[in-house]
């Protein structure tokens, strides 16, 4: 009951801050939202969401892995940026398999998305513990690329 209040408030406070409009009215057309919010969600959670998703994750192993990976696409927006810009384009295009190495949902997930994130590529489908992954200018160092970004997804992950 305290956590669903306390979901209540927040909701309110993000509303709240969100609007700057505090005329009477206003506020409580917010209040009303957040209730309702809460009370379609806690009808959700009871009744619909049978399917839970179990976050098991080391947190410093994944900020020092988010670090990471934004130095590592800005050293890709960068290289996309330049392919761009060039007159001839040396773009070479290439769909190939990355083999995954992560044994919960939630490791698959973070590593096709972080492929997806990296400008130039994006993952495409799972089929098998693989990945099929799309390049814009693909290079012989890309498998290399994603064998590490696996591993360190997987040394993210608490089984």
């Amino acid at each position: 009951m305290i956590r669903t209040m306390l979901t209540a408030v927040f909701l309110f406070a993000l509303w709240l801050l969100m609007s700057g409009v505090y005329k009477d009215l206003i506020v409580w057309f917010g209040v009303a939202s957040s209730i309702i919010a809460v009370y379609v969600v806690r009808r959700m959670d009871n009744a619909a969401d049978v399917d839970r998703l179990e976050i098991r994750l080391k947190p410093l192993e994944m900020l020092r892995y988010l670090g990471w990976l934004m130095v590592e696409i800005a050293k890709a927006n960068w290289a996309v940026t330049k392919t761009i810009m060039t007159p001839v384009m040396p773009i070479r295009q290439h769909f190939f398999t990355v083999p995954v190495s992560q044994t919960t949902e939630l490791g698959q997930t973070i590593y096709a998305n972080s492929i997806t994130l990296t400008p130039g590529t994006i993952s495409v489908e799972i089929e098998d513990g693989r990945f099929w992954v799309h390049a814009l200018s693909y290079s012989d160092d890309d498998m290399g690329a994603l064998a590490d970004m696996d591993a360190r997804v997987t040394r993210v992950e608490a089984v």
